[in-house]
Formats: C-alpha cells, structure tokens, sequence
C-alpha cells in the first residue's frame, strides 16, 4: 500500500492529481482548508466507481496547524511515500502596496507549509529509502510575474528547495522533480477578464491555456516507475508561453 499525500486537493489542479494517484493505485489523502465541496463532490464520484478519498483540514496559514495535521497523519498511516506540494494562494498587488501580513501569508500557505510537510513526509522515507516528492511550482517563480511578486517569489523559492533537496535524497533513493505550470483553466485565473485571457491566449503558441489535467497526469508520470532515474527537474508546461 503506496500513501500520498496531496497538499491544495480541494482545487482544480489538486482535484485531478488526486484522481490520478487513486487511478495509480496510492490511498490518497487530500488536504482542504475552506473548500470541503468541491472534496465531497470528487468522493461521490469515485464511490461510484468503487474508489475512496481520504481527506483532511488544516489552514496552511498556520505552521502549528500544519504539524499537528502532519504528525497525526504519520500516526495514523505510519508512512508517506508520496508528497504532492500543491497548495497555493495568489496575491495580486502592486509590491509597494503590499503589507507584511500579507507577504506572511503567501509564503506560509505556498513555501513554508511545503517545508514542513516534506519534512515530516522525509524522515520515514530517508528511513525506507524509497519516496518521491513534487513541488507545484509556476513559470512565475521563473521568470517573474508583474503585480505578483510576492507570488512568484514564493513559487521561485519553491524551485531552489526541489532542486537543493534532490541532490540532497539521492543517496537515499528519494526523488525530487517540480512541475511549473503556465496558465492553467482553474479558479486562480479570476483575476484576469475575459479580454485579458484572450490577450494571454494569444501569446500561448499552442493559443490555448492548459488543464489541470495535463498538470495531474505528468505528476502520474513522475511518481511512476517509468520516470524512476528522473530527479531534480524542473518542468515547465505552459504550452510554449516562456519561450
């Protein structure tokens, strides 16, 4: 029995990793904080398929909160062989307009909660020599997003962990990759108007935002056997965007 754990499930992106890792055989555990629907809609799905979702809340605002929830997992399931670093705010803001309390917030929720999550998660793999971490970055934290800066800090920060951890677990036969989606058609888009997205489009040279689905299926491919020598890359899938 393979455990994962998937940080962010409650949104599109964690939705379709969680149903791509139930199709690859883990037991799934899904962490939410406010969006407990969108959770209880994917289980009536998969119980009609003879499928199951575990699911947990924490507010990965707060690092107290993210232990607790990290330490009572381990007790429970004793391992994690898979940590998904999914979870994600955005702050659209000039920077100067930008308030201490706000920049805690995104790099708690999008950088400091992944640290403490793979660090609870690495111990146990360390010890059985075997696990895989995915850090959900952005082509933001790569090349810098105006009025997001807090943003792509936080994903760039995310970067520097995925690639300095990997050198550090190979020896321990754990692998680390991260995944930098482009524009992807979920919730965190909002921002943007229906122009705005146009004009995004059309720089895209596939001219289309890519799908959580597409993000979900090369996180199933990283964590399988078939990507077992591949370690401390960073993927970009924007559809050509940062070309």
């Amino acid at each position: 029995m393979k455990v994962a754990f998937v940080s962010g499930a409650s949104g599109g992106i964690g939705l379709e990793i969680c149903r791509a890792l139930i199709k690859s055989e883990y037991v799934v555990i899904g962490q939410y904080n406010s969006n407990e629907n969108s959770l209880l809609n994917l289980k009536i799905e998969l119980k009609e398929k003879g499928e199951f979702l575990h699911t947990v809340k924490c507010d990965f605002s707060k690092a107290n909160c993210v232990e607790e929830c990290m330490d009572n997992l381990l007790k429970k399931y004793k391992k994690i062989d898979l940590v998904v670093n999914n979870a994600g705010i955005d702050l659209y803001k000039l920077f100067d307009m930008t308030d201490n309390e706000e920049w805690d917030r995104v790099m708690n929720v999008n950088l400091k909660s992944a640290f403490i999550v793979t660090k609870k998660a690495v111990k146990e793999m360390i010890w059985a020599k075997s696990g895989s971490i995915i850090f959900i970055s952005s082509v933001w934290g790569q090349v810098g997003a105006s009025m997001e800066s807090v943003y792509s800090a936080s994903k760039s920060a995310l970067i520097g962990l995925s690639v300095s951890l990997a050198k550090e677990l190979e020896p321990s036969n754990v692998r680390v990759n991260c995944i930098c989606p482009g524009v992807i058609d979920t919730a965190m888009n909002k921002n943007f108007s229906f122009s705005e997205m146009q004009d995004i489009i059309l720089d895209i040279p596939f001219k289309r935002i890519g799908s959580s689905k597409e993000v979900a299926d090369l996180v199933a491919f990283l964590v399988s056997d078939k990507a077992k020598s591949i370690t401390g890359e960073v993927i970009t899938l924007d559809g050509g965007y940062t070309l």
